[in-house]
């Protein structure tokens, strides 16, 4: 079944004072481009990350992002015995030296030293990176799987759109085919016409000269071999949408083949009815390429 390079998956997690947010975005692609938004110091996490992407993807632009936040709420305030030492030795000084002046002030309590800049910190809570990297690692599965499940229903659903425009691709080239007949006997008449018009000055000319010049012009514009192409192009399209293994490359393609023998088509028409056929078929065809470019 195929699957679309457009998804997106996201999960939540938490170990100790550390919560997470994954999410992971995929777009079309010609390759599988991965770009990885993911916090420093989580040894291990990107190259697991990368493995296990590469492992289950095979196309798409591809951007999982980690937001991480550490809570700090649980934290102990301590004191710091440095700065504690360097506000007593001021509040010495300056008692000692206001004696010295003949000004008597307050002493100055606990309360008063603590609130001095510096004096208490605040703790950081103490975390385990490696016990946090490989609950992170332990994400990536249930991540990818949930955003693969998505690229498969988004796949069920380019499937179905994909096999009824190749329907309609089939239903109009089984009737370019019967216009391309009935117009067969007005296309001999009317090259001959024009072949008549072109040599009606010239006085010598044998009338196997004339036979051997429609029967190149009829070659020119005979169309059987674009519906030939055509009808094998539909046939293959249609087993590659059953492969199990990604066609998204091998459809984008074969839509261009569909677009070459359209064109073709078009231009060896030459009746209203053919060419309004060759039309339509131009628009599915070009319709069925933009959802083909969403395949992996």
């Amino acid at each position: 079944m195929i699957q679309s390079m457009t998804a997106f998956a996201n999960l939540t997690g938490s170990l100790g004072a550390a919560s997470w947010d994954w999410e992971i975005r995929g777009v079309n692609a010609r390759g599988l481009d991965l770009r990885l938004r993911l916090p420093d110091g989580l040894y291990g996490l990107e190259a697991a990350a990368r493995v296990a992407l590469s492992g289950a993807l095979n196309r798409g632009n591809v951007t999982l992002t980690l937001r991480l936040t550490r809570a700090e709420g649980g934290a102990l305030m301590t004191l710091d015995m440095g700065q504690l030492d360097a506000v007593l030795a001021a509040l010495d000084t300056v008692q000692e030296r206001a004696f010295a002046m003949g000004v008597t002030l307050a002493q100055p309590n606990a309360a008063d030293v603590l609130a001095q800049r510096g004096v208490m910190i605040q703790g950081q809570v103490a975390t385990d990176d490696t016990a946090l990297s490989e609950a992170l690692q332990r994400d990536l599965t249930p991540l990818i799987a949930t955003f693969v499940a998505m690229r498969r229903t988004e796949g069920a659903a380019l499937h179905a759109v994909i096999t009824d425009q190749l329907t309609q691709i089939a239903v109009l080239v089984e009737r370019a085919e019967a216009a391309a007949l009935a117009r067969r006997a007005d296309v001999q008449t009317n090259l001959t016409a024009a072949l008549r018009r072109v040599l009606q000055d010239v006085t010598e000319i044998d009338d196997s000269r004339i036979a051997q010049e429609l029967a190149l012009l009829a070659v020119k514009a005979d169309v059987t071999e674009e519906i030939d192409r055509l009808k094998s192009h539909v046939a293959a399209a249609f087993a590659l949408l059953d492969d199990p293994k990604p066609a998204g490359r091998k459809l984008d393609f074969l839509a261009q083949e569909f677009n070459r023998e359209a064109n073709t088509l078009c231009s060896k028409a030459g009746t209203a009815a053919l060419t309004a056929i060759g039309l339509d078929l131009k628009a599915v065809i070009d319709q069925m390429r933009e959802q083909i470019q969403n395949i992996e």
